[in-house]
């Protein structure tokens, strides 16, 4: 990663409070799309944060906690299946980012509003200055940040909901569509929390 290249630009017009925003869960065939959006203090590198598919679980997780302590502000957006049906997976990304953006708040409770946007290859429906960045974990620090905590956040969610529906092995693949997966969908049919028009091919298949 060329560290700083995107931050530095906006850093020298006097621009502190960058969000950088990501998402995950956007090719799941499972519940809700999770994204986030991380401050950064000017300069603060964490070192070994990098795209969050790059990254053990054991790892994520410990980057989690200390993205949290050290972050100036942190917001997540969680957008529902029914959403996700209702304006597509595209747009409810986007949303999902908007709303981890206008949740920033700090570790003492306190809303923080940004000043500029670097987002993973979106822009969104904010009144702030912002650039897409095409693949941007690997480019922009912040991004790769926002991705461990949106990847963090919706991995512990699916532990949950595996209690709940454990014929899915939520808890192995993160509501993405494996073959074990597809199989399970197959046999005991999608639960309320499917997202039915990524099954189509799938329920096609059995039928």
């Amino acid at each position: 990663m060329n560290a700083f290249i995107y931050e530095k630009t906006l850093w020298d017009k006097g621009i502190k409070h960058i969000a950088c925003c990501d998402e995950v869960g956007r090719g799941c065939l499972f519940g809700p799309v999770v994204a986030a959006a991380v401050i950064l203090k000017p300069y603060q590198y964490i070192d070994g944060v990098k795209d969050s598919k790059k990254l053990s679980e054991k790892k994520r997780r410990m980057f989690y906690h200390e993205i949290t302590e050290k972050a100036e502000a942190i917001g997540v957006g969680i957008i529902s299946v029914g959403t996700i049906e209702e304006i597509n997976i595209k747009n409810a990304s986007k949303l999902a980012m908007k709303m981890a953006v206008e949740k920033l708040t700090t570790n003492r409770g306190i809303k923080l509003t940004p000043e500029a946007m670097l987002i993973d290859a979106e822009t969104i429906d904010l009144p702030y200055n912002q650039e897409a960045v095409i693949h941007g974990e690997d480019h922009v620090h912040g991004i790769a940040a926002a991705s461990i905590i949106a990847k963090v956040t919706r991995d512990h969610m699916c532990l949950d909901w595996h209690l709940k529906y454990p014929e899915y092995g939520l808890d192995q693949n993160k509501g993405y569509g494996t073959k074990a997966h597809r199989e399970a969908i197959l046999v005991h049919g999608p639960s309320p929390m499917h997202r039915m028009s990524f099954l189509k091919k799938i329920l096609e298949h059995k039928r």
